[in-house]
């Protein structure tokens, strides 16, 4: 098997991979937009400011606890990290199908352009992964008194 065929392989292997994680994007994005949302009298930029208070363990009001709570079941969902995968399954389908092209002659600098979403998508696993770990920081829930 020359190179050529193994980056050709590659290719096809991450471009199936792109269409996978695409669809499961897609369905995480769907579902995302067809949950009910927190409706209450938050202002404006309340939501930084209540991550920042979750981040800090301050104390939080019934409205921004179950606005943290959403907004943290959503982002630290395993079907959120179909996003940065897609992204980065571009990027090598890029590579790859770059260096396919070259049948073994030396690559430019145009070859490791896909390098680029490579890094923007792990950067978004890292904030995922993020919002995983502020997740566990929310206050337990409180029992239901008993009748």
């Amino acid at each position: 098997m020359t190179t050529s065929t193994l980056f050709g392989l590659l290719s096809i292997v991450f471009f199936s991979l792109i269409w996978v994680f695409a669809i499961i994007a897609f369905v995480f994005a769907r579902r995302s937009m067809g949950k009910p949302h927190v409706t209450s009298k938050l202002d404006i930029g309340v939501l930084p400011a209540t991550l920042r208070k979750v981040r800090k363990r301050e104390e939080l009001s019934d409205d921004e606890l179950s606005l943290a709570r959403e907004v943290l079941s959503v982002r630290g969902s395993v079907l959120a990290f179909a996003v940065p995968a897609t992204l980065f399954c571009i990027g090598c389908f890029y590579v790859f199908g770059s260096l396919e092209q070259l049948h073994g002659h030396t690559p430019s600098e145009r070859t490791f352009l896909g390098v680029f979403p490579m890094l923007t998508s792990t950067n978004m696993a890292i904030q995922i992964l993020r919002s995983v770990r502020l997740k566990r920081r929310l206050p337990a829930r409180k029992a239901a008194p008993a009748r």
